[in-house]
């Protein structure tokens, strides 16, 4: 599920495949930031439904565990550049998800772009650095993850899952903060024609870091995937270890 201008998917050229146990080794792009982005997996379908369906299916189901403990900080700090490309997580998905980008002291920093159809709301957005209506989500959100097996991880594994273009997505402000750290089976985008979308990816993140999932949520999640029986498996992303220079507290 790679967004390109205007809300089209296209396919990225991969080096590895999407697992539970994840990737060991970076994808190829065709610049910083742009070629980190998910791409789509083949439909996979089976007797059952496609790819993300089948995925769906298959998470392992237990209960939320309690969110004792969480703190941002433990996923490291803030929009790390874990793919060393010298421009930060941030300014990598802002690149990737607008058009119209302008760039302010080189080539990272992103002062200017639109999202045009914003996949959350449906509208056009514009961005401007310091008084954004962009956020970047974690359409897996981090206190989700840690409730749901990110809690017994390294750190290192947190913070790859913080920084994954596979689990990031520039949306309209607002919008995003309704979602808070719900999962499928408590927010889904307005736009329903996102939804299928947005499903499969949070069904790739899970799967490729070995998240569980809720009985709600693995029920909400097939009720949707069996709207598009056909839709794709996002694949793709960073490896789902950081590396050693990174710590989180």
């Amino acid at each position: 599920m790679k967004r390109l201008k205007g809300g089209a998917a296209v396919a990225a050229v991969l080096m590895c495949a999407v697992t539970v146990s994840g990737c060991t080794d970076q994808i190829t792009g065709s610049g910083a930031g742009a070629g980190t982005g998910p791409g789509e997996a083949g439909a996979g379908a089976t007797a059952g439904g496609g790819a993300a369906l089948a995925a769906a299916r298959s998470l392992p189901v237990k209960g939320r565990a309690p969110k004792t403990g969480y703190d941002r900080e433990k996923f490291g700090a803030a929009w790390a550049d874990t793919d060393s490309n010298a421009c930060d997580t941030r300014d990598d998905i802002l690149k990737r998800d607008l058009d119209q980008v302008r760039f302010t002291g080189g080539h990272c920093k992103v002062s200017y772009g639109v999202l045009e159809s914003d996949p959350y709301s449906g509208k056009d957005v514009t961005y401007r650095r310091g008084s954004s209506k962009v956020d970047i989500d974690h359409m897996v959100a981090l206190s989700d993850a840690w409730q749901k097996g990110a809690k017994y991880w390294d750190a290192s594994k947190r913070i790859a899952l913080a920084n994954d273009p596979l689990n990031l997505l520039a949306v309209d402000a607002s919008t995003n903060r309704s979602k808070g750290d719900g999962d499928t089976a408590t927010w889904l985008p307005p736009n329903k024609g996102y939804r299928c979308t947005y499903v499969a990816a949070q069904v790739a993140v899970k799967k490729k870091y070995g998240l569980w999932v809720s009985e709600a949520e693995k029920s909400a999640m097939e009720k949707v995937l069996t709207t598009c029986p056909g839709q794709k498996l996002p694949v793709g992303g960073n490896p789902t270890k950081a590396p050693g220079r990174f710590h989180a507290g």
